[in-house]
């Protein structure tokens, strides 16, 4: 979950923070790639997305969000899923574009998932963090992104963004470092989606305003959501125990310094 601040993700279940009720994803999705890969079933209620080694395939949603909180719960490729990523971002466009991004990288059958974590702002990213999954996670924060605009740090709150989702190979670096490779002998993979629920800003374009702007504070509620200390410990009990990438402590890649948002990650 994103709160303004804060990124939340889970098991099967991530919840960003970018007002929506559940729908169907006939009505707050769109298959954008794959040439049929990507499937709505279930009278809208699943969607599904393959990768075999002709293509890949994803979704955007049909709203931009400014603010929110978002829930999907995402079943990954089962088995030996090396070489593949499942990807679910918020992003905006252009070249100096907001990202949040959740990264799932395949591994060989029984090894756990590897979650990429990234945050770019104002075009400008390089923020990774990387994970293993653990069981029971869902609900628990993981990473937090601290508005520090005061101390010239930009952060992702004037661009609306979409919902991306896509599933594709990325066996030159996903696994490993890229040295086990896609097993296409196992094709199709497939990832599936369901129960999308966004209580979140919808951005017009037309008016240049949220639907936020408008609505009874008393409804969004969830703006002023913030980690109080119990989330804060458990922040930081994951990264002690299933972190096994921080860019905020990779002094190799940054000689001149660590960059300036990581005093205070």
């Amino acid at each position: 979950m994103i709160s303004h601040t804060i990124v939340l993700v889970s098991l099967i279940l991530i919840s960003f923070t970018a007002v929506v009720s559940a729908g169907s994803f006939y009505q707050d999705f769109d298959i954008k790639w794959g040439d049929g890969r990507a499937k709505i079933l279930d009278s809208g209620k699943l969607l599904t997305l393959s990768l075999d080694k002709a293509s890949g395939s994803g979704f955007q949603s049909k709203n931009q969000y400014l603010f929110g909180k978002v829930d999907m719960q995402l079943k990954l490729v089962p088995g030996n899923s090396a070489g593949t990523v499942t990807s679910y971002y918020l992003s905006s466009l252009g070249s100096t574009h907001d990202e949040i991004d959740f990264e799932f990288l395949g591994n060989l059958s029984g090894d756990p998932y590897v979650l990429h974590t990234n945050v770019f702002t104002q075009g400008k990213g390089n923020r990774e963090q990387q994970f293993y999954l653990c069981f029971s996670v869902d609900g628990t924060p993981i990473r937090q992104f601290k508005n520090m605009q005061s101390n010239g740090i930009s952060f992702p709150k004037d661009q609306p963004m979409w919902i991306y989702s896509s599933l594709w190979n990325a066996d030159d670096w996903a696994t490993r470092g890229g040295l086990v490779k896609t097993d296409w002998s196992q094709a199709p993979f497939t990832a599936s989606y369901r129960n999308f629920n966004a209580q979140a800003c919808i951005w017009s374009s037309s008016s240049s305003s949220s639907s936020c702007s408008s609505n009874n504070p008393a409804n969004n509620s969830w703006l002023s959501e913030s980690l109080d200390s119990t989330g804060q410990e458990r922040i930081k009990s994951v990264q002690k125990n299933y972190m096994i990438y921080n860019y905020c402590t990779d002094l190799k890649r940054f000689p001149q310094g660590l960059p300036p948002e990581c005093s205070s990650a």
